[in-house]
């Protein structure tokens, strides 16, 4: 294992070292005993051939079995401690890798698909435990085994111990002949598992779809080309492990029958007893079941090895959206609500054509604006810009004077609540949906934003209310029920800014008119942006901005914009077409 992955364990369990130095003594423990076992049956052995007696047996009889019970113990102790010692370093690596994710930015998700980080977090996080617990234990048992017996069989015998382990050599050369091959072939079998797992997360997410196109025998062939290369790779790591293994027990065994071929001989000659010899075969098979095992060892270590990198690839990666050294705290009580853009511009990696090209606005606490303008005119970039869902230059956006990349993300996130286009929903109840952003409100807080919502009456048909499961993604909801539970959960929340990115795009003219009219009448008006496709509710905005290919081409009232004519005129009139269409 190379030293950045040696460095990478220790890390890993330097929390729990105490429980694993105890771990290895016991196996140290065991092992002594092991050697010790076999001298007290030699010392039994050519004791009797002298004088027989019954006493004698019955004594070391039982002091044999007192000394194995008791290396049964430590030998329960050390698994106990070991294997433990692996399930507290798998319960850290996820907790840590499931609290990184949760800082990283929406675009890494995108790059990195939920199937390939779930098989890291969940199969080679299990690889790691394995060899942090089997690999280890199996590892240090068989460095005892050796430095321990090895001295022992040398003082009964150096001729007959050189012969017995002059096999052992060749099983080492063949382990790392193998060694290069099982990792990259193990690699592969993991990779084809994050695919295939990828494959199912996607197509369990989209069932609807594939259901209303009929492509449930594609999606199968898809399934099964992906199945078969997982197949493919897995047969070829098992011809691998059933050649090298067999081939490990196989040569450990010789030694046994080497021993048994010239003892004889040794004991007719007189140059050692019955019990010497007795003892130098329980030796050799004592070290046959570490060494065979020593290929199971290295499946374990070889996972363990690959899983490593690909944990650690996760860890590795640093969020891009941070606190930045002296953070600047905004407790949201003290947030008023001024928003403003000097020159905002921003393009996405691999796009030649810039997402926001110098926009400028300033938007007064408690004005309502609307944001409106063709298909991919950058509205929702601007809007995931706001709460720094997408990361920008310092000196270009700014809350109350204060550059948002200068915030406390904590702060700047509470001061601001966001309705994504995509109203993603958890699969519980409504009311915890909706006082997802504030867990511990009330019934009557959660109806009171309910109603400002405009899904208070259509919650209470449900036959069991508040209280009905929505279904994973809220796919027991319409999607403008959806959308208007997101809007409740923003509404609970009570920020001082709401950005609303064409979150009312499944509810009808007249429902997302009267919500707007809502957020205008309430008591502690907040600064809203209603990014809209409904102009309809966009023309009761204190103020509408215009946009096109990135850039604000038009700024003013519903009636100043109609009489500048332009793009909003055009808008405008498609509109009402499709009011008359409809």
């Amino acid at each position: 294992m190379a030293r950045s992955q040696l460095q990478t364990l220790g890390r890993y369990l330097r929390p729990h070292w105490p429980v694993m130095v105890y771990g290895i003594l016991a196996l140290l423990v065991v092992n002594a005993i092991g050697v010790y076992i076999p001298l007290v049956i030699r010392n039994c052995i050519d004791k009797l051939q002298v004088t027989f007696s019954y006493s004698e047996v019955t004594r070391y009889a039982l002091m044999i079995l007192g000394l194995a019970t008791f290396m049964l113990v430590a030998r329960m102790l050390s698994r106990i401690w070991l294997f433990g010692v692996g399930r507290q370093v798998e319960f850290d690596l996820k907790q840590k890798i499931f609290n990184h994710l949760l800082t990283m930015e929406p675009a890494y998700f995108t790059i990195n698909t939920p199937g390939d980080l779930i098989s890291r977090a969940t199969s080679d996080v299990d690889n790691v435990r394995r060899l942090l617990g089997f690999a280890v234990l199996s590892l240090v048992n068989t460095i005892f085994a050796y430095a321990l017996t090895l001295p022992v069989m040398l003082a009964i015998d150096v001729r007959l111990t050189l012969i017995a382990i002059a096999i052992y050599p060749v099983m080492f050369f063949l382990v790392h002949l193998f060694s290069d091959r099982l990792r990259s072939e193990q690699l592969d079998v993991q990779q084809r598992t994050s695919d295939l797992s990828d494959l199912i997360q996607e197509d369990m997410s989209g069932i609807a779809l594939i259901k209303i196109y009929a492509q449930e025998e594609n999606e199968r062939q898809a399934f099964r080309e992906l199945n078969h290369k997982q197949l493919v790779s897995n047969l070829a790591l098992a011809r691998t492990r059933n050649t090298l293994f067999p081939l490990l027990g196989g040569l450990a065994s010789i030694s046994l029958v080497v021993l048994l071929a010239l003892g004889a001989g040794e004991i007719a000659d007189g140059r050692i007893t019955v019990g010497d010899f007795i003892a130098l075969l329980l030796y050799v098979e004592r070290l046959v079941f570490p060494t065979a095992l020593l290929g199971f060892t290295i499946t374990a270590y070889q996972r363990g090895e690959v899983s490593i990198d690909r944990v650690e690839y996760i860890l590795a990666q640093a969020p891009q959206i941070r606190d930045e050294p002296g953070a600047i705290a905004l407790p949201r009580h003290a947030v008023q609500g001024w928003l403003c853009a000097q020159n905002l511009t921003v393009r996405y990696p691999d796009n030649e054509r810039l997402a926001l090209d110098g926009v400028n606005f300033k938007i007064r606490p408690g004005e309502t604006v609307a944001i409106v303008g063709p298909i991919g005119s950058g509205k929702s970039t601007l809007a995931n810009v706001l709460p720094r869902l997408i990361d920008i230059a310092p000196g270009q956006v700014f809350l109350d004077g204060y550059d948002i990349t200068r915030i406390r993300l904590r702060d700047l996130r509470s001061a601001i609540a966001y309705v994504p286009q995509e109203s993603f929903l958890f699969s519980t109840t409504i009311k915890n949906n909706i006082r997802y952003g504030d867990p511990k409100a009330e019934q009557d807080e959660v109806e009171t934003a309910a109603k400002q919502a405009q899904i208070h009456a259509e919650i209470l048909n449900f036959p069991q209310q508040y209280k009905t499961i929505v279904g994973e993604r809220g796919i027991t909801l319409s999607g403008g029920q959806r959308q208007r539970t997101a809007l409740a959960r923003a509404l609970l929340v009570d920020a001082p800014v709401l950005i609303l990115d064409d979150a009312l795009s499944s509810v009808d003219n007249q429902t997302a008119t009267n919500i707007l009219e809502n957020l205008k009448q309430s008591g502690q008006r907040k600064t809203v942006l209603f990014i809209t496709h409904h102009l309809s509710a966009a023309a009761l905005a204190d103020r509408i901005l215009v946009m096109d290919r990135g850039k604000i081409v038009q700024s003013g009232t519903h009636a100043e914009l109609l009489a500048q004519g332009g793009l909003y005129q055009q808008l405008w009139e498609q509109h009402q077409l499709e009011e008359v269409l409809n």
